[in-house]
């Protein structure tokens, strides 16, 4: 069974989905993935929350009060193989950094590989958790958000920004 529930955050409302072990997908619900996913998969399931999705929903919270740097909701991927490996790599990038695309695709060991690395982070399904948005262009430019600059913006701001932990 699936579940799905809309979630509020400082950057507006976002669409979570997940089976009974695994968060499948958090996004805007303006983003991308939200809109052409949200129906397809969730139209009879909103608001039906589990043990993941409150999980989530309280993690985001002390997320965004600068109580959490690190997220324990267990994640699934959806993708190629190379995706997931791309995805997954997202999850090493210490909290209050960023990396460029290339370094990112250096510590694949596929430094060759930017433009398929970019793009990979840009199918990231799981907004947030999985932090694509600490991948900023080799310049330092805010680039490739599916949220926007923004909220991209934002989210590497709130982690830069002092970290208050009890």
């Amino acid at each position: 069974m699936l579940y799905s529930k809309i979630l509020q955050t400082p950057l507006g409302d976002m669409f979570a989905l997940a089976d009974e072990n695994f968060l499948l997908m958090l996004d805007f619900v303006d983003g991308k993935y939200c809109v052409k996913n949200r129906n397809f998969f969730g139209k009879n399931n909103i608001n039906l929350s589990n043990n993941i999705i409150d999980l989530l929903e309280k993690e985001l919270l002390l997320y965004f009060n600068k109580k959490l740097t690190h997220f324990s909701v267990p994640v699934k991927f959806f993708g190629t193989e190379f995706q997931q490996k791309v995805w997954k790599s997202l999850q090493e990038i210490p909290y209050g950094q960023t990396i460029s695309y290339r370094q990112q695709s250096e510590n694949l060991m596929i430094p060759q590989a930017v433009r398929a690395v970019a793009a990979a982070n840009s199918h990231n399904k799981i907004s947030i958790v999985v932090p694509c948005h600490r991948v900023v262009g080799t310049n330092g430019n805010l680039v490739g958000y599916a949220g926007g600059t923004e909220r991209k913006k934002y989210l590497i701001d709130l982690e830069c920004s002092i970290l208050v932990v009890f």
